[in-house]
């Protein structure tokens, strides 16, 4: 089996000049955390999840700002904390998303594309062929595929 039988090929991405505010709507929309990012010649660029988003804030943090913005908020005044929200979601997917993109190609076989999940901790691995993303496999796909024919015998 290679990952061609088990991968969705229908896959939820973003453009490299999309925003953040384009990632956090896919991700509200379709229920995911996680997504390519490819450029005009769907050729996988980059990879943005929740995580990429989280660890930007962390690392951004002004603890003055967020001192002023908990008053603000306490008090009923949320512009500057909506200002510095809307800051995030104007910014490019490219400065939060992870250029060093691991994928496989669309005729690895399963048992490589696990090991690969399991190796890197990851959760889904976009899936390329000639250089183009033409699918993407999650944990579960693997999990679900390798073992459902001996789950119904």
């Amino acid at each position: 089996m290679q990952a061609l039988d088990i991968m969705i090929d229908h896959v939820i991405h973003v453009h490299e000049k999309d925003t953040i505010r384009t990632v956090l709507d896919k991700f509200i929309d379709h229920g995911i955390s996680g997504l390519p990012v490819v450029n005009n010649s769907n050729e996988i660029v980059g990879y943005i999840s929740d995580g990429d988003i989280m660890q930007f804030i962390g690392k951004h943090k002004d603890i003055v700002l967020d001192v002023i913005l908990l008053v603000s908020v306490i008090k009923g005044d949320q512009d500057q904390f909506e200002e510095r929200a809307r800051n995030i979601l104007a910014l490019n997917v490219m400065e939060l998303a992870n250029k060093k993109v691991i994928k496989v190609k669309w005729n690895e076989e399963i048992e490589n594309v696990a090991a690969v999940l399991g190796e890197k901790r990851i959760k889904k691995l976009p899936v390329e062929r000639d250089g183009k993303l033409v699918g993407i496999i999650s944990r579960g796909d693997v999990i679900r595929n390798a073992f459902k024919d001996l789950l119904h015998k």
